[in-house]
């Protein structure tokens, strides 16, 4: 087969990583790609919410596979108009439709998706600039801390927890009438905060059928000890110690199954992955978020523990015959820890040399935010630079592994968290 991936970050470089080791991949191609990405595909200068460039490569290169790393083109829909296209009837796509991308694209369409079906979450409503006087008054009724959501995306960075009312009120005044996130802050859900542990589950559907791919644990914050501002993710750990058989289970019958029960009930043609955000509260688990793609830097440790063939996965999900697929999954833990550019998440500089990637002999080291540079070096082209991942018999190993490759690479301004995983070794039932 072959096969084309769109995007350009770690995520999409795990999947180039894991699909190129397939005996059915016979041509694989990433667009645009990243320096890692070239060193197992071919890169293709093509954005990836660019409908007639994408429509091109896929003729060209007689593309059979398609999959769809990034949130932004699925929320604008860019599956339905590749499925429109008659050309391009033949072309198996994962990920979902536009109105499935919804639980993504849209805090409000998540909530009021979860309230219809009885899927546990924390109580909430959504408020617009015409609303605001209303928002002020719901949120002069509550407890602190309260958590305010942009409604749209915003890479990750549109979740604000404020720890007092008149923080909120400012907050919720500067999203919706100050442009704070654009667009996608135009409607701002106001959300009960609960305290608990965090963790993701990520579900892999052909529409009716469903697979649940291995849990992680990311780290959002820039900070150690979770400080600071969010960020696309700093780290993230496979399996995750308290997400025990028996809450799992919890998960599965009280939040995977009525989600794909919904969108079926609602008509909305799902084939691809969800990640859902849950939060372990005394036991129970309730939804924080859906994405509707897998999640950057999770997929760094998720694909490592996945034993199947990838390919074969991917092409059951495109042919709703994921049933006939045994998960093979790894017992071995995966630790990522990201390294990223001085001053990220917020302004930082490019084009840095990367050095000491060639000495990075005991982890898999996925390009986040790289490109090409002369003679064979790579530079620095984001944020979220390398996403460093140790595979290991134990926890305390592979936290070890990833950490000493992140402080052997070196490029000016560099950073990562040092307590990666340090929780979850420390954690007791």
């Amino acid at each position: 087969m072959n096969i084309l991936i769109l995007g350009s970050g770690g995520r999409e470089h795990a999947f180039a990583w894991k699909i190129a080791q397939s005996p059915l991949c016979n041509k694989l191609f990433v667009a645009p790609g990243n320096a890692g990405t070239a060193l197992v595909a071919t890169n293709l200068p093509i954005a990836f919410n660019d409908t007639e460039a994408i429509t091109r490569a896929v003729q060209e290169q007689e593309i059979d596979l398609l999959v769809i790393g990034p949130e932004e083109p699925l929320v604008k829909g860019l599956v339905n108009r590749l499925r429109a296209n008659k050309k391009l009837a033949k072309l198996r796509i994962v990920g979902p439709d536009q109105r499935g991308a919804q639980l993504e694209g849209s805090k409000d369409f998540s909530k009021q998706f979860m309230q219809r079906y009885g899927i546990p979450t924390a109580a909430s409503r959504t408020f617009t600039a015409e609303t605001l006087e209303e928002g002020l008054a719901y949120l002069d009724a509550h407890q602190v801390p309260i958590v305010l959501k942009a409604d749209g995306l915003a890479a990750g960075k549109g979740v604000i927890i404020t720890e007092s009312i008149s923080e909120a009120r400012a907050v919720l005044t500067d999203m919706l009438t100050g442009g704070r996130f654009g667009e996608a802050g135009h409607k701002v859900v106001v959300e009960q905060f609960l305290k608990g542990i965090e963790l993701s589950v990520f579900v892999l559907t052909d529409g009716v059928n469903y697979k649940i791919l291995p849990e992680a644990k990311d780290y959002k914050r820039i900070g150690e000890g979770d400080t600071g501002p969010n960020t696309g993710g700093m780290g993230a750990v496979s399996p995750v110690k308290f997400a025990t058989a028996k809450f799992l289970n919890k998960v599965e019958e009280k939040i995977v199954k009525p989600t794909l029960a919904g969108l079926q009930k609602e008509d909305i043609r799902y084939q691809g992955f969800i990640f859902v955000g849950l939060i372990n509260v005394k036991d129970e688990p309730y939804v924080i978020e859906y994405n509707a793609r897998m999640g950057d830097p999770e997929t760094e440790v998720v694909l490592p523990r996945i034993q199947n063939d990838f390919v074969e996965l991917m092409v059951a999900t495109a042919d709703g015959e994921l049933d006939k697929i045994q998960l093979q999954i790894s017992p071995q833990t995966a630790v990522t820890t990201v390294v990223v550019s001085g001053g990220y998440p917020d302004t930082y500089e490019k084009g840095k040399s990367i050095t000491d990637l060639s000495t990075l002999d005991d982890v898999t080291t996925f390009h986040a935010g790289t490109k090409p540079g002369f003679n064979g070096h790579v530079l620095t082209d984001g944020g979220r630079v390398l996403a460093l991942t140790a595979v290991a018999n134990s926890l305390e190993n592979a936290v070890m592994k990833s950490q000493k490759a992140a402080r052997t690479v070196q490029f000016e301004g560099k950073y990562y968290r040092k307590d990666i995983g340090l929780d979850l070794i420390r954690y007791q039932d």
